[in-house]
């Protein structure tokens, strides 16, 4: 199971402070009286950014595994919140999703372009939604219309902090929630394999 780690660090400070040596979960989300065998449990690796490593504590009673998740990086999904805003940015100021996605990733083919930019999108566009309406923005569900509203600087990272309390149930990579199965929703987000608590490995 994810949960926040709230920090000011970049994604970058974070792996040259080596960020994940200071976490910190005093005790068992599970059991808060503690006598459920809650200890901490090593790290797993991230691909991106390199030399990125993320703290994880194991319940044994509950059989369950916490990870802590600085704010810089995307759930499920092994890129930063600032890949992901780029991406959101690039494509509401495109003609098409074609355009962005070949402006992008020139490296590889314009389909598979495509796929990754669309499996940001996808579940952004979600998430974007289920944020506007329970902080009843009053505006469009998309990157230019939270900032018109919030504020034209407002990053993914400081969204994150202000549904804190809701991660669970939003929809990764901006919340905890799971993806999306391509299968119920053909161009929103696509199923991801999965990592080290869900930390998946494509870039």
């Amino acid at each position: 199971m994810q949960l926040r780690l709230e920090t000011a660090f970049t994604s970058d400070r974070y792996v040259s402070e080596r960020g994940w040596e200071s976490a910190r979960l005093e005790r068992c989300p599970l059991h808060p009286r503690g006598g459920c065998g809650f200890a901490r449990h090593g790290t797993y690796a991230r691909v991106e950014p390199a030399g990125t490593q993320i703290a994880r504590w194991y319940c044994r009673r509950g059989r369950t595994t916490f990870s802590l998740l600085p704010d810089g990086l995307a759930s499920r999904l092994s890129s930063t919140l600032a890949e992901i805003e780029q991406v959101l940015a690039r494509v509401e100021g495109s003609a098409s999703i074609e355009q962005a996605s070949a402006a992008l990733r020139p490296d590889i083919t314009l389909p598979s372009a495509v796929r990754w930019v669309r499996r940001r999108l996808g579940p952004m566009r979600r998430a974007l939604l289920a944020i506007v309406t329970f902080l009843g923005l009053g505006c469009a569900a998309t990157l230019g219309g939270v900032r018109a509203s919030l504020g034209s600087h407002v990053t993914l990272g400081e969204l994150r902090a202000r549904v804190a309390a809701r991660l669970g149930s939003l929809v990764a990579p901006l919340g905890f929630g799971h993806r999306v199965s391509v299968r119920r929703a053909r161009d929103g987000p696509l199923q991801h394999e999965a990592g080290p608590d869900g930390g998946g490995h494509s870039r």
